[in-house]
């Protein structure tokens, strides 16, 4: 019986050498990205904003006018579009910020007259005791040792936090130059990556590309609109409803709502405490509005956003999703959760392929192997997969 040349025990080290580098490859390049993480913030923005902005520099291209000229209108147009923003938001974030500052003691006395008593009268633990001035002093006075390690650690924190504001006014500097640098030359630099992969994987990385570039496209533009829609529904219904922190608390639900479930209930949370707050009791009419608000608004994420702007192209679980996040974040902190949808979009497409190719292999189909290790062994069942009787040779 004549073996493949390719089945060969040589042939199969060799391919699993092959395999193995690229996995080191794989492995130092997700340690050099951990290492990295701090500095890499503004350059995936950069990159991000840059592929979100490339179909429309194309599509000036394709009407006639220079590269330069259609990254000009649209690092124009983003431009423009955060200052817009800034100058509607900042004022009303503002004001609703002073609205929270001022509610301060009414919170801390709710907190303390109403939701205190009421957790104990449910649980039997003694919260308010806990609370007490007398008793936190005590625990100062015994733990009074520690004050210098505590001290050293929040001065070491307020240096971090000086350090980390620094960073982040330089992020803020350099996202624009990133941005405006990805937009022009991104065309280039896909054709220089593409000029890298061997010609004999070309086909399947172009088709894998490809199939990722449509998921990732579909997900995150859709998801940046529906977090937008989103927000200005439950902003502007909170507000109408009368509840005084209704635009901060319905901005801060509409983002956080790429988590599946997680904005909605945030933002009920909280739409419940300052409604409790405001009424400084149990207000029917105002927590029912509020309810309504939320209820409108998952009906129309759930039945209209979603569906037609995202649509099911990426395929993720809510589970995967609420997990890649939390990986991301745990692993690379503020990057990892900005990389983690699509990273985790990227590697379902490739799951996907590999599953495939896993249904065409020799180990799903259950053929018969080209190499027999023992002959006298498997004489028998050799023969009768060939046809002949047990026995004969």
């Amino acid at each position: 019986m004549s073996i493949r040349e390719d089945d060969r025990p040589e042939y199969e080290i060799a391919r699993f050498l092959r395999q193995l580098r690229w996995l080191a490859v794989a492995a130092v390049a997700t340690w050099l990205v951990w290492l990295l993480a701090p500095i890499l913030t503004p350059f995936v923005l950069g990159a991000l904003l840059g592929w979100l902005g490339d179909p429309l520099v194309d599509r000036l291209q394709r009407r006639g006018h220079s590269r330069n000229f259609g990254v000009g209108v649209v690092f124009g147009l983003m431009v423009l579009v955060v200052v817009v923003a800034m100058l509607v938001l900042v004022p009303m974030l503002e004001r609703q910020v002073s609205t929270l500052v001022q509610a301060g003691p009414e919170y801390r006395d709710w907190f303390m007259v109403t939701a205190l008593p009421w957790l104990e009268a449910r649980t039997g633990l003694d919260l308010l005791g806990w609370l007490d001035s007398e008793r936190v002093y005590e625990w100062i006075r015994t733990h009074w040792q520690q004050a210098g390690g505590v001290a050293s650690a929040v001065f070491g924190y307020l240096s971090r936090s000086g350090m980390a504001l620094v960073a982040l006014v330089a992020n803020v500097v350099l996202l624009p130059i990133l941005t405006f640098y990805f937009l022009r030359d991104w065309d280039l630099m896909v054709e220089r990556v593409a000029s890298l992969v061997p010609r004999d994987h070309i086909g399947t990385v172009s088709r894998l590309a490809r199939e990722s570039n449509e998921v990732l496209a579909a997900f995150l533009r859709g998801q940046i609109v529906v977090m937008i829609a989103l927000g200005t529904i439950y902003a502007v219904g909170l507000q109408l409803v009368g509840l005084k922190l209704g635009l901060l608390i319905g901005m801060v639900a509409g983002l956080i709502s790429f988590i599946p479930y997680l904005g909605a209930t945030t933002g009920v949370v909280l739409a419940v405490v300052a409604a409790l707050v405001q009424a400084q009791g149990f207000d029917l009419q105002l927590l029912l509005l509020v309810g309504v608000v939320f209820v409108v608004g998952q009906m129309l994420e759930s039945y209209v956003l979603t569906p037609r702007i995202v649509g099911d192209k990426i395929g993720l679980h809510p589970m995967a999703v609420i997990f890649a996040i939390m990986a991301g974040g745990q692993l690379f902190g503020f990057l990892g959760m900005l990389m983690a949808l699509p990273v985790a979009a990227v590697a379902n497409v490739l799951l996907r392929y590999a599953k495939d190719r896993y249904r065409q292999s020799d180990l799903y189909t259950g053929e018969r192997p080209a190499i027999v290790l023992d002959p006298y062994v498997d004489a028998d069942a050799l023969g009768q997969a060939e046809g002949r009787e047990p026995g004969q040779s």
